[in-house]
């Protein structure tokens, strides 16, 4: 019942860009702040963007702070992510997950809801 699901990953070579989103069903996101996290083969989950539920706070990991870019529209549900200038680094799984707040790091914040994930894949 309470569901997010992401989309818009894929293959990219390294310069381009990609805007993933995150839908929500069961439940409203006008309350929740909304993250982007990221998990790359045998690499820990590392936080990506914190979007607070009004959308007034932006935060981002330093790795991708000036190339992304959190978006939201509470009216419809969902979440976005602009990802420009990506880099092989970049590749990994996204995921979206709804807390309450957005924290400094954002690792630090809790997420109660996830989606499945989306394949971005950076490669020449």
């Amino acid at each position: 019942q309470w569901k997010l699901v992401e989309s818009g990953g894929g293959l990219v070579q390294p310069g381009g860009s990609l805007r993933l989103s995150c839908t929500a069903s069961g439940f409203t996101l006008n309350y929740h702040a909304m993250a982007w996290f990221r998990q790359a083969p045998g690499k820990e989950r590392e936080g990506v963007s914190c979007i607070s539920p009004s959308g007034g706070t932006e935060i981002y990991a330093d790795s991708v702070k000036g190339r992304f870019t959190a978006s939201r529209d509470n009216a419809n549900n969902m979440v976005y992510l602009q990802m420009n200038s990506l880099e092989p680094e970049d590749t990994a799984v996204y995921y979206c997950a709804a807390g309450y707040y957005c924290s400094t790091y954002i690792g630090d914040g809790k997420y109660d809801f996830w989606g499945q994930g989306t394949q971005v894949t950076v490669s020449s």
